[in-house]
């Protein structure tokens, strides 16, 4: 069997991806973190290494010893250690920081991605396991948007993609044609919460890739939970980007719309 390395963040994307290459005939050697990684990804991956954030120049030397040639990158790092004293006060953290030019997402993961080409390592793109989750354009469930909530979706597409392209987030919120709520750091589900509190029902969300995309990693990703929450505040319509948004446990999300009256749509 060939082997994969995969550095594994948090959510069920890496237990998905690392469960879809081992179908692939694919040796998944995963590098999980603590407090991060789901530890179901045992389960799914051959050998499993779990490090501290502070232990991040470990993966070079696992997975050289390991023999990984090819690498992937699946799920978020919780992103408010860019704020603990603890790690920040890491002497190997402050090095790695201190050669870029911002704190973005994006910066830090191509640096990642830079670091494993320059030591030998292929990055791989993150959807090259994962074809049978990414939707391809149309309504996804029974229901579908009336012409408000397609005037809705049509006008938070286009902001979104705006705020993308910042790398300020992925996902806004919005009703009547106004932006409720953008997502930062905080991410989706607190985005939704947050969401309801301000506008009440009715609400749609928009999540979208940046224009400059990097299909290696940090691709939009939503599931079961993004509906679940969506559905809690009585928001209207998710609507994601088709052909380049991961959506994991699709079958059930769209059950549990279609039985609650919620539309999804992919464009």
């Amino acid at each position: 069997m060939k082997k994969l390395g995969l550095i594994a963040g948090n959510r069920n994307f890496p237990l998905l991806l690392s469960e879809q290459a081992k179908k692939d005939d694919f040796e998944v050697v995963a590098i999980a973190f603590k407090k991060n990684t789901s530890s179901n990804i045992n389960r799914y991956a051959s050998k499993v290494f779990w490090l501290d954030i502070r232990e991040f120049n470990r993966i070079f030397e696992i997975f050289k010893k390991e023999g990984i040639e090819e690498v992937v990158m699946a799920g978020q790092i919780n992103p408010s250690y860019l704020f603990n004293k603890k790690i920040m006060d890491n002497q190997f953290i402050k090095d790695f920081l201190k050669d870029l030019c911002d704190r973005r997402a994006s910066t830090i993961f191509n640096f990642i991605a830079q670091r494993l080409n320059n030591e030998g390592f292929k990055v791989l793109d993150s959807t090259i396991f994962m074809k049978d989750f990414i939707p391809s354009k149309g309504v996804l469930t029974l229901r579908h948007p009336d012409f408000n909530t397609w005037q809705q979706v049509y006008f938070g597409m286009e902001l979104a993609k705006k705020i993308a392209l910042l790398d300020i987030g992925q996902t806004i919120a919005v009703k009547n044609k106004t932006v409720v709520a953008v997502e930062a750091m905080e991410g989706t589900d607190r985005l939704i919460l947050r969401a309801g509190k301000i506008a009440g029902r009715g609400i749609t969300l928009v999540k979208v890739s940046s224009p400059s995309q990097d299909m290696r990693f940090d691709l939009p990703v939503v599931g079961i939970n993004t509906v679940k929450n969506l559905i809690k505040i009585k928001a209207e319509c998710l609507a994601i980007e088709a052909e380049k948004t991961i959506f994991l446990n699709r079958d059930k999300a769209v059950q549990l719309a279609n039985k609650k009256n919620f539309c999804i749509v992919a464009l």
